[in-house]
């Protein structure tokens, strides 16, 4: 059984008598284990395709499922209740609760989980390490530069070690270091947890380490690589 699955999905955003067609019918595999990208043009439908995966949006038609779990059948809860214990996000809106410290933000999913304030304090500390912001674990998100804040969004999904991160051109406002750094990171909780990971990318140093990937244009699959 695949752990993600997408079947026939359609996206049709409708304003002021247009309809604008986000995906037209894509179905997609994605195995546990995974570290899979989604390359296409602005505009292809990728961002699109991740949201409805993770359950934040729904399709217009088609199905979704998680783990054997039809998500976009699942009230607004329910999916929330999903994403919680078995999803990581990292999408371009970094949502950072203003009044949080970075570290406090960074551990906010292992919070609502009810881990332990040290437990939770620790890997929260290491994700923020690893992105090179422990010195400003403090600080909160006003303190912090927009790049800072995507890589506390980003140590926040990996600290809480999801079956599965669907993750936004994550490195697209990190320099070269801390872009390297988190790929790597990445790369090592594939190999050591079988964390599952689908990008959106237009980063050539990602597309190096990836996989497997898929090619989309104009709201549809047109190619599907494997490495």
């Amino acid at each position: 059984m695949s752990l993600v699955r997408a079947v026939n999905l359609e996206k049709v955003y409708r304003g002021d008598e247009v309809e604008t067609w986000a995906l037209k019918g894509v179905s997609l595999e994605v195995e546990k284990g995974e570290f899979t990208a989604l390359v296409g043009p602005s505009g292809s439908g990728k961002s699109t395709l991740l949201h409805l995966l993770a359950g934040l949006d729904l399709p217009t038609r088609g199905e979704v499922y998680l783990e054997g779990t039809r998500v976009d059948t699942l009230d607004r809860k329910a999916r929330a209740r999903l994403r919680l214990h078995r999803v990581g996000l990292v999408f371009q809106a970094y949502n950072l609760l203003p009044v949080l410290t970075a570290l406090e933000n960074a551990a906010f999913i292992l919070e609502l989980r009810g881990v332990a304030k040290k437990v939770r304090e620790e890997k929260a500390l290491k994700a923020l390490e690893v992105m090179g912001l422990k010195d400003k674990a403090h600080r909160f998100p006003a303190q912090l530069s927009g790049g800072e804040q995507q890589r506390v969004a980003v140590a926040r999904a990996l600290a809480a070690e999801p079956l599965v991160v669907f993750a936004d051109e994550p490195t697209a406002n990190l320099d070269s270091k801390t872009g390297l750094a988190l790929i790597e990171h990445m790369k090592r909780l594939n190999a050591s947890l079988g964390m599952t990971f689908l990008f959106s990318t237009h980063d050539p140093r990602l597309l190096e380490h990836v996989r497997r990937v898929v090619r989309l244009e104009d709201g549809q699959v047109v190619g599907d690589e494997r490495r």
